[in-house]
């Protein structure tokens, strides 16, 4: 009765194991600022969620399934032999420590990400201040002398 329940947590389990390698390889090629290596894993990142949201959707029928009234695992250990029921623990208790370290990972990822945005924003407006005119008084591209708050081409009249 309980070993589909088990098989599932088993998954979970792999899966957040396989999340925490996929954020690392993401970190790295953050470091590495690779932005299509970063794309690729974000992929791959994006599915193995999607997966494991479907598990856990799983997980969920399965516990009403046993108990209309149980939507957790934690609601079934009165229903599970003491052996059975310290294996579910161990197993949601790993589960709960790889989605912390996930969660970690996953905050250090965004923050870095963050700063190579800001990083980036910081340059492309510092790059176009300096292509930018200091004065605005200037040639137009045709030739003609643009004076400061005038719409129309002006004349430069001077002496020589």
């Amino acid at each position: 009765m309980f070993a589909t329940l088990e098989e599932n947590l088993v998954r979970q389990n792999k899966a957040m194991a396989l999340l925490g390698v996929l954020l690392e390889e993401e970190f790295a090629r953050l470091q590495k600022r690779d932005p299509r290596g970063v794309s690729q894993v974000e992929l791959s990142i994006q599915e193995l969620l999607r997966q494991i949201g479907s598990e856990r959707q799983s997980l969920k029928r399965m516990c009403k399934a046993i108990d209309p009234d149980a939507e957790r695992v934690h609601l079934l250990y009165p229903l599970m032999d003491e052996e059975t029921e310290e294996a579910f623990r161990a197993m949601l208790k790993m589960l709960d420590k790889m989605e912390q370290k996930c969660g970690l990972q996953a905050a250090k990822n965004q923050e870095l990400a963050k700063a190579l945005l800001d990083q980036s924003s910081s340059l492309l407006n510092f790059m176009h201040r300096e292509i930018q005119p200091k004065k605005r008084e200037a040639y137009s591209a045709k030739g003609r002398f643009v004076g400061p708050g005038s719409l129309q081409p002006t004349i430069l009249r001077g002496r020589l």
